[in-house]
């Protein structure tokens, strides 16, 4: 096979391909490894110089690579988060959910390219500069994995992992045109992910069709004695098979899918609930009472626990110190000053000061409520319907620059997809076709469907995906032609 007929292949083709002896895993490791190192979109901050790594077809991934975000700990390999303040720190150890997927017997191609501390929404955060979006380079793939999405919808690496805190592994899977899954909150270890938020962090995957994604998510859960918000999944993930939706209830909550987003995203979003009504599902309105407050809310809680998870970054245990002698509040303060960027400094005041006497209450007690209310919102709403449907981004991929110096714009960026991470359920984006950017653009860009279920819905919420999936037909090859 050629290395185009290679890369074209889905991680589950490939994996059939191995075990049937028509394909080497070193083959298929030499062919992403060479467009991993010619990486002309930033989405890479380190990639593997070794031969092929011996490979067992009998593994459950059967040594397809994988590309892992910067933020998960990976041992004897820079795991930077995006930040200078981390810049070539080795772990002594391997995050629980990438040794899992070692274990089922996937090697690891490359760290992706982030937002700093995963706080962005378009990947122009990283200390190591912004990714390019392989559908145009003119423009953000999303954020904060940003890497990671562009790196798999162009052909980079055949899946990827991510983190979402407030959307940032959908958000970015919808303007790079692949499947982005957040699974339900302690699915899935945190063990060895380099914190922003604890109660909202949640890892995920990056793949190129649905099929791909319940491989990954199976082999990445699980419980762990390492964490203790670390759950599992209360049955084994399954390779979805659902051809139609008949009996699927669909909800439309009207407080997502109207004001705000861009008339090509929700054009293509009412064209995909037409689909569903055609493969048998029932689509009607709903309602999320609190959901326009998500974005209030997460901008309050997810800054108070980033400014208490990142104050263990002061330049004595690890990373980055600035040392000029003046002694040690100096020393903090130095380095830390030159280690992180703008957003993260400004989540930090703004978290520090949600937490601070006399605030306490009035700002972080205040969202919490707030998030319960949000969280009591879904369970009125999956009584019933069996899913929620909206838009998964606002709009399509912007231009590099264009919202950098209005954080709030760029924090809207994230409003459909807050309210699922704080209410801990699992949520998948899948590609719905393309739309024309505002402003007369020509450029057609992907568009994603965002589907969100019950806790620990998995199963079904991957067979509505599937069946959703077959029927729309995207074609992302597109992304993988322009690299």
């Amino acid at each position: 096979m050629t290395a185009t007929e290679l890369v074209g292949l889905t991680a589950a083709e490939a994996i059939g391909r191995i075990r049937a002896g028509e394909l080497e895993p070193a083959e298929l490791w030499s062919a992403y490894q060479q467009r991993a190192q010619a990486d002309d979109l930033n989405a890479y901050t380190w990639v593997a110089d070794a031969d092929a790594p011996a490979a067992d077809p009998a593994a459950p991934l059967a040594g397809v690579p994988v590309a892992v975000k910067d933020l998960f700990c990976t041992e004897g390999i820079p795991s930077q988060a995006g930040s200078r303040i981390l810049e070539n720190y080795c772990p002594p150890y391997t995050a629980t959910a990438i040794q899992n997927i070692y274990d089922a017997g996937a090697p690891l191609l490359a760290k992706t390219n982030q937002d700093e501390f995963a706080m962005g929404s378009s990947n122009e955060n990283s200390a190591y500069g912004p990714v390019l979006n392989p559908w145009d380079r003119a423009r953000v793939p999303g954020g904060s994995s940003g890497g990671s999405a562009a790196a798999v919808a162009a052909g980079l690496a055949p899946w990827a992992t991510g983190t979402d805190t407030g959307g940032s592994i959908r958000q970015p899977a919808a303007l790079c045109g692949i499947v982005g899954f957040k699974p339900t909150y302690g699915a899935i270890s945190r063990y060895g992910m380099i914190a922003f938020a604890s109660s909202l962090d949640q890892a995920g995957t990056f793949t190129r069709d649905v099929t791909d994604a319940a491989l990954l998510l199976e082999a990445m859960v699980g419980k762990d004695p390492y964490d203790s918000t670390c759950l599992g999944l209360p049955e084994p993930v399954q390779p979805p098979t659902a051809t139609d939706l008949r009996g699927v209830r669909l909800g439309v909550p009207e407080e997502l899918s109207g004001e705000g987003i861009e008339p090509g995203v929700l054009a293509a979003f009412e064209r995909t609930l037409d689909i569903a009504r055609d493969l048998g599902a029932t689509v009607e309105s709903t309602h999320l009472p609190h959901a326009a407050h998500g974005l209030s809310a997460y901008y309050l809680i997810a800054p108070a626990e980033c400014s208490s998870n990142l104050a263990r970054f002061d330049g004595v245990r690890y990373g980055m110190r600035v040392d000029d002698g003046g002694g040690l509040l100096d020393m903090y303060t130095g380095t830390r000053a030159a280690g992180f960027g703008d957003e993260v400094k400004r989540r930090i005041m703004l978290g520090t000061y949600a937490l601070s006497s006399g605030y306490y209450d009035a700002y972080y007690g205040r969202a919490q409520k707030v998030r319960t209310k949000i969280s009591e919102d879904f369970e009125s709403a999956f009584s019933a319907f069996d899913f929620l449907v909206t838009p998964t981004s606002p709009g399509v991929a912007f231009e590099l620059g264009a919202k950098s110096d209005d954080p709030l714009a760029m924090y809207f960026n994230d409003f459909c997809t807050v309210p699922m991470s704080l209410a801990g359920i699992p949520a998948l984006s899948i590609p719905n076709g393309t739309a024309q950017a505002p402003g007369g653009s020509s450029t057609e860009l992907p568009t994603g469907f965002q589907i969100a279920g019950p806790a620990f819905s998995e199963n079904k919420l991957l067979n509505a995906a599937y069946a959703l999936e077959t029927a729309l037909a995207f074609d992302s090859s597109p992304a993988r032609e322009a690299s």
